[in-house]
């Protein structure tokens, strides 16, 4: 009866080990047929303004193993991934076994200033975001301002915090009325002077410069290509008449 019942123990430790045994084998299997077969065709890419689809797959897509759709997914849900310049973070999210899709989280940038033959590029806030040898077309370049340290992820040291706020209110009119403004320079007098082509723009001080920057955006079609100095220091909105002076 002992003997029995030792027999019956051990048929169902064996039994249960079989079922295990069975168990991991199906989902090794599982696992490599789905490795095998979610090879990586096609990459949708949203949100991305810096850079090209092209290049933005070129700059996610950098070890071997991200051909293959499941483990590109796993390793920037749970791996380790290279940051990329301007990119706050991606989001990566399986379409099928061969397509997924990339969401691009960009860092908010609003204006760069030049610093030891590269440019440092700032948010709303004064904040340096990124470092870079490469000059973006369309942020705003900064011109006139002077700063005692500049340092990345650190605000830009300067006696005249409000210039951030003149800033931000600049690049977001800019960017409102889609104008192709090179250069946003200052005076030691918190003078504003615009560059857009050959064409220089005086705006002068002010707390706000919406009224200038929306009719800017109906004066510039009118003068492709010419050299022109257009003075808008005392522009008011409803006003006709603007002097433009030929550039020497």
């Amino acid at each position: 009866m002992r003997e029995k019942r030792q027999k019956e123990k051990k048929n169902g430790i064996l039994s249960k080990l079989k079922k295990i045994l069975i168990f991991c084998l199906f989902i090794v299997g599982s696992t490599f047929v789905l490795l095998f077969t979610s090879r990586l065709e096609t990459v949708i890419v949203e949100g991305s303004n810096h850079y090209t689809s092209e290049e933005l797959q070129k700059k996610v897509l950098t070890n071997k193993t991200d051909k293959n759709t499941i483990l590109l997914y796993l390793r920037y849900k749970y791996g380790e991934t290279n940051s990329i310049p301007f990119i706050e973070r991606v989001d990566i999210e399986i379409v099928n076994l061969h397509t997924v899709s990339i969401q691009v989280y960009e860092k908010v940038v609003t204006g760069c200033i030049e610093y030891m033959g590269g440019y440092m590029y700032f948010d709303k806030d004064g904040i340096i975001v990124e470092s870079s040898d490469e000059k973006l077309s369309q942020v705003p370049f900064i011109t006139g301002l002077s700063f005692n340290k500049m340092v990345l992820y650190e605000k830009l040291d300067t006696q005249k915090d409000e210039i951030f706020d003149v800033i931000l209110n600049l690049t977001q009119l800019i960017r409102k009325y889609e104008l192709d403004i090179e250069t946003i320079q200052f005076s030691p007098e918190m003078e504003v002077t615009l560059y857009c082509g050959k064409i220089q723009v005086l705006l002068g001080k002010r707390n706000t410069y919406d009224e200038q920057i929306a009719e800017l955006k109906n004066l510039l079609p009118k003068a492709p290509n010419k050299k022109l100095t257009l003075d808008m220091r005392n522009f008011n909105e409803g006003q006709d008449r603007i002097i433009a002076k030929p550039r020497k």
